[in-house]
Formats: structure tokens, sequence, C-alpha cells
């Protein structure tokens, strides 16, 4: 028995050993120390791996589609005209959001913002196991990673994607203050209505800018953030309507237990229905000529088009809204509503192009460039590719002033100088041979004065002019007037023979206006770059450059000129008594085209009519537009001048301060009683007599049809030298009367007198020009 239980011991305690001894290698391979050292491992395992993520990711530059803006073009009122570009948004700077508004978007995202590092781990984590679980896009993440998000990287929802999220976050953090975080965030954000940052929400759902934002709006905005296109109290159904106004309430609860907010004002506030959405302003009809060329001013100032592309400017024009609709309505009343141009292939053909200037401060305040895209991309107030007729013509006239120019027989000319207007005329001088022009409908009134010869825009008299001032020196005036296309300086010029615009041709007029100070027209007044939240001015030149005329010359042209309007070409469509104007029109031989340049003096406008085919731009005539002949510059384009004219100036025209002793707009002196003298013998009457102020016509057009021909019989025995002068051996008779030794100086004469003055027996006729 002994025995047996020992043996029996010895067994059980064998087994109970080798239970013992498995035990013990279970508890060595999972020992707590192992676990924890195990949990410790994987912990040091990813801080090393997030410190060196956190090392090897860096904050990359921007995101290109989230630093785009559009470009935002402004009346002169500041509102807006138009944007330019594919991403409506303008980001403004923190101080144009208002505080209120700052919080509630803060209160409705993220309001431990102000006091987190950037990055709620707990969200950020829930939503990593959630995309992993396939459950789509997830929340969770702090204004500083969405603002990551937007402006840094893509929208894509991967855990790499979260990861480098996680890490720039924190450097963002880091690195700018909460301030330019925020205003990040709240000018990459997407609000629905297709505005990308709060600016553009602002004016899509209130129409107001940014800082002009109340706190209940604001609040309203911030709700958007979670689902703009479900929220958008426009489209939203009633559930959508119901949450979005749920989220409003809990964005302004939290903004009053952050204390941002009191309870008194919160009560206050009330559910600020958006306004319904509008097209956003566009390219369209004017807006898109306008635009164009304040682009392309920018452009030829230094601005990179390729920075503009990326977007970001706010450019406010010059445009005058109330002025701008004007013009359009006068070209529509005057022009286009009188043409057929399914009827009539003239009509179709028919283009019109304006530009009216302050000429004080040489700023295009409307702009008219036809009909628009898709129909007319060609801006016809900028196109420089018709000839401007005889609104050139003044140029000449200025030249000859300002350079004390004389008549090939050595008289000064002024506007009260005699030139022989005869049709054909061949000019005479330098430059000019075997150049004969023709004047319109064959006019050839003989004897004529400067002031009659623009009235009735007598080609003849200019194209002597020209070589009587000197070819060379003409054309370096039109170019500092702003005529600058590259022409010949032959007679032909005196005709308008070279190419220009309305807008060149109203800068020449505003400097007569100007006083003689160069206007070089301009639509744009400010030009801003946003970039990176912040502002800054791109320097734009004056359009007001140095005097290139003389004040006096200036004036005398401007004197010339108010006898066109009064007594000439354009007289039948725009004189007016309401305001004081000065202008002239012009036609081109082949009547492509037709002109009428005008100016009050406050407000400079260039009217060209243009011929240009249909189907390829190619220029053709306007005869027969409108059902009628010939289209001249008295006609369409001074009704048109004249109908705008009348709407822009009101009673607020103003009146010419003029610096001129001779022109239409001086009256003439009196004529002394002239001294008896031996009777002579009568002589013919001349068939014209033109003097310092001129006859009116019975019906002036540019055309000159009914006008008197033939060139008048000098009196006394003399005779005609080569050079056109006309020298005498008597003094003229009649009342006019003579004086031993006399001379005139263009002022008016009685019945049966010489015009220009009389002269002594054996004198020349004064101030009397080839």
């Amino acid at each position: 028995m002994g025995r047996a239980n020992a043996r029996r011991a010895r067994q059980g305690g064998a087994r109970r050993g080798g239970k013992n001894e498995k035990k013990s290698g279970i508890r060595r391979l999972f020992t707590w120390k192992k676990i924890l050292g195990a949990v410790l491992g994987v912990c040091l395992l990813g801080i090393l791996g997030f410190v060196g993520l956190y090392l090897y990711v860096g904050v990359p530059a921007g995101n290109p589609d989230a630093q785009r803006q559009s470009n935002i073009f402004k009346y002169a009122d500041g509102s807006i005209m138009a944007r330019d570009g594919k991403v409506n948004r303008e980001s403004v700077p923190i101080s144009k959001i208002p505080k209120d508004v700052q919080h509630a978007a803060v209160a409705a995202e993220n309001k431990t913002f102000y006091q987190d590092a950037g990055v709620d781990l707990k969200g950020t984590l829930r939503g990593i196991l959630k995309t992993l679980a396939g459950e789509g896009k997830q929340g969770g993440s702090t204004i500083t990673q969405q603002y990551v998000k937007n402006y840094y990287l893509s929208q894509e929802q991967t855990v790499s994607r979260k990861l480098q999220e996680i890490v720039i976050a924190l450097k963002v953090d880091n690195k700018l203050s909460k301030d330019d975080i925020l205003a990040g965030y709240l000018n990459t954000s997407y609000y629905g209505r297709g505005a990308y940052g709060i600016q553009a929400a602002a004016r899509a759902y209130y129409g107001v800018d940014s800082d002009k934002l109340t706190l209940a709006q604001g609040a309203y905005l911030a709700s958007l953030l979670q689902a703009p296109n479900q929220y958008d109290w426009t489209n939203a159904s009633d559930a959508g309507k119901k949450r979005v106004q749920e989220r409003w309430a809990y964005a302004l609860n939290n903004m009053v237990e952050m204390k941002w907010l009191s309870p008194d004002e919160r009560a206050k506030q009330k559910f600020p229905v958006p306004k319904p959405p509008k097209p956003l302003p566009g390219q369209t009809g004017q807006n898109y000529y306008i635009v164009e060329e304040a682009k392309q001013e920018l452009f030829a100032q230094g601005v990179d088009p390729k920075e503009f592309a990326a977007g970001g400017w706010t450019v406010t024009l010059s445009i005058d809204k109330s002025k701008q609709k004007d013009l359009e309505e006068a070209v529509k009343r005057k022009l286009t509503d009188e043409l057929e141009p399914k009827k009539r292939t003239a009509d179709a053909a028919a283009q019109l192009g304006a530009a009216s200037v302050n000429p004080k401060d040489g700023h295009i305040v409307a702009m008219y460039g036809g009909e628009g895209p898709p129909k007319h991309y060609v801006n016809n107030a900028t196109r420089q590719d018709y000839q401007p007729a005889s609104t050139f013509k003044p140029a000449i006239l200025a030249s000859a002033l300002e350079n004390g120019s004389e008549t090939q027989s050595g008289v000064r000319i002024t506007p009260n100088t005699l030139y022989d207007g005869t049709n054909k005329r061949p000019v005479r001088g330098p430059g000019g041979e075997g150049y004969a022009p023709e004047n319109e409908d064959q006019y050839s009134p003989g004897l004529i004065n400067v002031q009659t010869a623009t009235n009735k825009s007598v080609n003849t008299v200019f194209a002597q002019m020209a070589v009587d001032v000197g070819l060379e020196k003409v054309k370096k005036t039109a170019n500092e007037l702003g005529v600058t296309s590259n022409f010949p300086a032959k007679p032909a010029m005196a005709l308008g023979s070279m190419g220009a615009s309305p807008v060149q041709m109203a800068g020449m007029y505003a400097t007569f206006d100007n006083h003689g100070q160069k206007v070089t027209p301009s639509l744009v007044v400010k030009a801003v770059h946003n970039t990176d939240g912040t502002d800054k001015d791109f320097p734009v030149k004056d359009p007001l450059g140095d005097h290139v005329l003389s004040r006096k010359t200036a004036d005398t042209v401007t004197s010339v000129l108010t006898g066109v309007v009064n007594d000439g070409t354009a007289s039948s469509a725009v004189k007016n008594t309401a305001y004081q104007a000065a202008g002239k029109t012009g036609t081109s031989d082949d009547n492509k085209s037709a002109w009428f340049v005008g100016y009050t003096p406050k407000l400079v406008t260039a009217v060209g009519m243009f011929g240009e085919s249909p189907n390829g731009g190619k220029q053709v005539t306007l005869k027969g537009a409108g059902g009628g002949g010939r289209v001249n510059g008295g006609g369409y384009p001074a009704k048109v001048w004249a109908d705008y004219t009348q709407a822009a100036v009101g009673d607020d025209a103003g009146e010419f301060d003029l610096d001129a002793d001779m022109g239409a707009a001086v009256s003439p002196p009196s004529t002394p009683t002239p001294t008896p003298s031996a009777p002579a013998t009568p002589t013919p009457t001349p068939s014209h007599t033109p003097s310092g102020t001129p006859t009116p016509s019975t019906s002036p057009s540019d055309g000159h049809s009914g006008r008197p021909t033939g060139r008048p019989t000098p009196t006394g025995s003399g005779s005609t030298p080569p050079d056109g002068g006309t020298t005498g051996t008597g003094g003229g008779t009649g009342t006019g009367g003579t004086g031993t030794g006399g001379t005139g100086n263009g002022g008016a004469t009685g019945t049966g007198g010489n015009t220009g003055g009389s002269s002594a027996t054996g004198g020349n006729l004064p101030n009397f020009g080839n």
C-alpha cells in the first residue's frame, strides 16, 4: 500500500508538473510587460511615423483653382457692370467682413476655432474610420482643415489626403494668424449660386457687398456652407428650408454660448429670406465692347494679360450709366429704328460707332460699339480702318494757326483769310503738284474765306491750306492731337484719307474743347488687384497730357466750328438754342463713312457711320441706307449726336469760354463810317460774298446741294496773278466805301463793296489766300 500510494503520488505530481510547465510557456510569451511594450512600440512607431510625415509633408503652393477669381468691372458710380472670368469669386480682406459675420461662420462650423491648434483629432479619426468603412464623405474638420482642403489640396476623400490635411493644418495654424486663416476660409468656400467666397455670396443672395452684410444674413450664409444647393432658399424643398432655418438658429445660439451675442440681441434676429437669383452681369451688348477696350487699355499700360486672366481685379470705369443709356437710346431712335436690313442691302451694311468724352478729365462717359456679339464683334468706336473724311479739316486749321502759317502770297492764315474755292482748282506750292480735288457736288464758290469754307466743307480750300502750312507740319499736329495712324503727308490728307476711330476723333475735338491741353480718351479710372486678400492699386495713366496747342489756337478753332453747327453742313440736324455747340461733319468720297464730331463746353461726342459687308467685313458704300441716297455726316450721325447730347447735357450745358477774336463765335467789330472818296465806276457784284460772319445758306447739307457756283468777278481793272491772288487798280465801290490806302480784314461790307475789306488804288486785296 505504501509503495502504491507513493507511486500514485509521484504520477500525480508529474502530471501537475507538466501542466505548470505548459502554463509557464504562455505566460512567458504574453506577459503584461511584453504587451505594454508592444503597445508602446506601436505608439512610438506611430509617433515617429507622424514626425517623419510632418517633416516630409510641406505646405504646398495654393491650388490655382482656389486662387482664381473673377474680374469685376464697375460703372463710374460703383455699381457692377460685368464680371469677367470663369469663376465667380472676389476675395476680400478680413477687414471687409463684419465681426458678427465672422463669428457666425465660426459658430456654425467650428466654435472652438480660436482655441484649437487647427486640428480636431477626434473628429478627424471618426471621419477616417467612416471613410474606410465606405460610408462616403464625412465631416469633423476644423475651419483650418477646411481652408487647407479648399486652398492647398483637392476635394477627394482618401486616407492619404486626410493625413496630408492634418499635417498641413497644423503647420498653417502655426504659421498664420487666426484672422488670416478665417479670411482664407471665407474667401475660398463655395456658397451655391456659382458663388465662391463670401463677397460673391453676399452679392448673389442679398445684392450687397460683404461689408454691408447684417448678422442675420451672415448667419444664413454660414448655414449654406454645410449644403449650399440644398439650403438655397429659392430651390430648397420644405425639408431643406426647415433644416437651413435650424442651422441658422444653431449658429446664432452658439454665438450666445460663446459670448459673442447677447440673448436680447439673439431674440431680435429674424430669418433673412434671400433675394431670388439673378444672372451674373455678363458681357453682352455694349458691355462686351466696353470691357474688352478697358482690358486693352490695361494691357497697354503694363498689366500682364496672363495675370489678369487669373482674376482678382476690380476695375472702375468712367462710364456714366445714365449717359450710356442715353447714347444707346439715341442710336435706336435716330438710326436702327429706321433701318430695314431684311429689305435693303445698304441697311444691312450700316454700322455705327460713337464715343462720348468729358473734355475736362479725358474720360469716356459713354460708348457705342455696334450691335454686340454674336452679330458684331468689332468695336466700331475704336476701329481705325475707316476714313474720318472732313472731320480731319480742323487739324489743318489748327496747324496753320499754331505755326503762324501764310498763304503762297504771304498772307497770314486766319478764319478771315480768303481762298479760291473753285472746284478742281489745282493745288499750288511744294508737295501739291498735280493735285486738284473735287468739292462735293462739284460745288464751286470761287472766292471764299476760311470760316465759310469750314462751314461748307470746301475741299479745294483745305487742300491748298495744307500745302501752305507744310504737309509734315500738318501731320505732326494731327499726331499730337491723337490721329496716330501712319498716313502719308500728302495733300489728300486734307480730305481725311487716313484711318481714324471715333475715340481718336473725340480726343482731337476734346483737345480743342479743353483749350489745347491734350486729351487721350480713357475708360479706366481705377484698377485694384487683389492677391492673397491684399488690395494693390495699379497706377493708371492720366488721360490729360501737356498742351499741344496754345489756348488761342484751340479756342479759335472752336469759334470757327460753331459756324458749322449754326450755319453749316450740320445746322439742320444739330442747331439748338438750348446749348452752345461746335463741330464738323465728314463724308468720304465713296460714301463708305459718314461722321459728325461735335461738342458742347462739357461734352465731346464723335459719331461715325460705316458701310461694312455683313458677310466678310469688307468696306462698302452707305448709299441707300435708310431708303435715301447718299448718307452724309449731317444726316444720321448728326441726328444721333443731337438726340444724345440733348438728353446728356440737360440744363447744365455750360458756355464756351473762348480766348479768340475771330471765327463764327466772335461778334464782328463795328464798321466805322467810311471817308468819302472820289466816285468810282461801279463794278459787278460778286456771285458769292464771303465774310467774317458767314451768310446763312438756305438749306445747308454735307452734300452742298443747291449751292451757288461760279467765281466772283474781281472789282476794278485788276488782273488775276498766277498764284490766285487778286490785285486791283481801284478800290471797291458802294456803301462799303473805299479809303485811300485803307485795307480790310475780312469784315462784312456794304452793298456793292468788295468782300474781305476794300483796297486803295493800286493796292492788293488783303487776306487773300491761294
